[in-house]
């Protein structure tokens, strides 16, 4: 499989972009790679400028439920378009999206749109201090919620531990105020909210973290930090922009029946276009200016044409409510596949699934943390990668990164995927 247009692309590309790309996993650094440069997609398949053609697991890391260019996704779009790309000022559309997510998602009253999940994030996390006037946030090692600043954090030895700023160029006077836990972890999350408890504004979790791999929030542990945010008056967030809308339309609160106080949502949203959103009880939701003294603002925010493109997506989903239960069929048949590879060849790794969503994780044992995870054999991963590439698979260029399926995902795709996968492995073992 040559990649001779995308080498000449990227070396271009490294003249004028920061390592020559414009977000640093498609540089495919952590599969020692240089990266390919996508030509088109459709339907289950992505082709590069160079013609080579895959199955695609990465589906633009998520909001592609229906795969690429869905005919009736796309409906309608170019009308739309012609109408104005952005207009600086409140559409109808705006909206009836608004509408849709209020009424789908339990505990949300209002919903604000914004451009990114880092941007719902960022923002949700300033109007949950400004409501409950405390300065600490609470957030998981392994959990990623974008980059802002205060977030952008990673733990230290211990599960309990002031935040470390990750990033050159985060002070770290920003991050003072940012805790780190144990994911999974209830006895850490009590002992911090024992110590710093009456100046926690927030716990903002992933409920299944999809940043680490895939590793799956317990029941218990949700429920946990829905028991414990109450009793100290702080709010729960959850960073719903890989699992809203993918675990089922009721997202999150449906699928594991905790509710929070505020979530964050992206990617499926908008059905493949920029788009992002916070939302909250009235009360929280109400402090946001104009109504309020909290601060945030967008000049493309409500884009017409991913509200459109956004909408058309979420209105599929409820009127076809069947549709969740033949993508987690389809990952469990790829999930439970894997499994009956590693099992023939005498392999012991980990296979996580929840929903539509799979990762196969290079080491043994249970994966319930980043502590899990960490020690994953990257060199055997990276010769698999590499294999499975060959062989016309595409996942995200990194072991901690999930397959994302899609309604497009033919059975023959899976099991195309499925022999790859026995024969990367092979390769991987020198088997």
């Amino acid at each position: 499989m040559q990649h001779t247009k995308s080498k000449a692309l990227y070396e271009e590309a490294v003249k004028y972009i920061p390592g020559g790309v414009n977000s640093p996993v498609r540089a495919f650094k952590a599969v020692g790679m240089e990266p390919i440069f996508i030509e088109k997609g459709e339907g289950s398949k992505i082709t590069d400028v160079d013609g080579n053609t895959y199955i695609d697991y990465i589906c633009s890391w998520g909001p592609l439920l229906f795969g690429h260019g869905s005919p009736d996704i796309l409906e309608g779009i170019q009308e739309q378009l012609l109408k104005g790309t952005s207009y600086g000022a409140p559409t109808a559309i705006e909206v009836e999206m608004a509408k849709l997510i209020v009424e789908a998602y339990e505990g949300i009253d209002e919903v604000r749109m914004v451009s990114s999940g880092t941007e719902a994030t960022m923002s949700a996390l300033r109007v949950a201090r400004g409501y409950t006037g405390k300065n600490k946030i609470v957030k998981f090692e392994g959990c990623y919620h974008g980059h802002s600043d205060a977030l952008l954090v990673k733990s230290g030895s211990g599960t309990l531990t002031f935040g470390v700023p990750t990033s050159p160029g985060v002070p770290a006077d920003v991050v003072k105020h940012t805790l780190v836990c144990e994911y999974n972890n209830q006895e850490a999350v009590k002992a911090l909210f024992e110590e710093h408890g009456e100046d926690i504004a927030c716990v903002i979790v992933e409920t299944v973290s999809g940043n680490m791999g895939l590793v799956p929030g317990k029941k218990e542990f949700l429920e946990y930090l829905r028991e414990v945010t109450k009793a100290y008056n702080s709010l729960l967030i959850f960073d719903e922009v890989i699992t809203g809308f993918r675990l089922g339309y009721g997202s999150s609160p449906e699928y594991f029946g905790v509710v929070p106080d505020m979530a964050c949502f992206g990617k499926i949203i908008g059905g493949g276009l920029p788009v992002g959103a916070y939302g909250g009880r009235k009360d929280i939701m109400e402090i946001v200016s104009p109504c309020g003294p909290v601060y945030q603002a967008g000049t493309l925010s409500g884009n017409p044409l991913a509200m459109y493109v956004g909408k058309k997506t979420l209105e599929k989903l409820k009127n076809n409510p069947g549709i969740y239960k033949e993508l987690e069929q389809k990952a469990s048949y790829l999930a439970q596949g894997i499994r009956n590879n590693l099992k023939a060849l005498d392999l012991e790794l980990t296979v996580t699934q929840v929903g539509s969503l799979v990762c196969l994780f290079f080491t043994s044992g249970k994966i319930e943390s980043y502590e899990d995870v960490k020690d994953c054999d990257l060199e055997k991963f990276n010769k698999y990668y590499k294999a499975m590439l060959e062989r016309g698979i595409l996942m995200g260029p990194a072991q901690f990164e999930a397959l994302f399926l899609s309604t497009a995902h033919t059975k023959e795709d899976l099991d195309v995927t499925l022999k790859a996968n026995y024969e990367a492995l092979k390769v991987a073992y020198n088997k």
